[in-house]
């Protein structure tokens, strides 16, 4: 058929080089459409490591709470028991300072009633 055509070479080598070119087109990729939610794995994994990062950091910083939270109470639990070691010392000084002019009160009256004897010995001796 090509004969009743009566192509020219420079026809034929045309028509060649057409075909070379449809054929390697074939195996050219052809353009996709993009998936419009794609987000690429760079981007994936960056953010992977940021929402890690933000549940350590906020991680450390409810262990940080805690710890101050404990530090605290251990603190309040210290300041009242040095109040009430404090205070029995108080009611235990208080208690003895309390014996103590009890014991200074009798030994005065004693002494008095000793001089006061002694007083009336002499004069009765007179």
């Amino acid at each position: 058929m090509s004969l009743l055509k009566q192509t020219t070479f420079a026809e034929r080598q045309q028509a060649a080089a057409d075909a070379k070119k449809a054929m390697l087109a074939k195996f050219k990729p052809k353009p996709a459409i993009a998936d419009p939610n794609f987000v690429p794995r760079e981007e994936r994994l960056a953010a992977e490591r940021e929402a890690a990062r933000a549940a350590r950091e906020l991680a450390k910083e409810e262990a940080r709470k805690v710890a101050e939270a404990k530090a605290e109470a251990r603190r309040l639990a210290d300041e009242e028991a040095a109040e009430a070691r404090r205070l029995a010392l108080l009611n235990d000084e208080g208690a003895q300072l309390a014996l103590k002019r009890e014991e200074r009160k009798e030994r005065k009256a004693e002494a008095k009633a000793a001089a006061r004897a002694k007083r009336e010995a002499k004069r009765m001796g007179r």
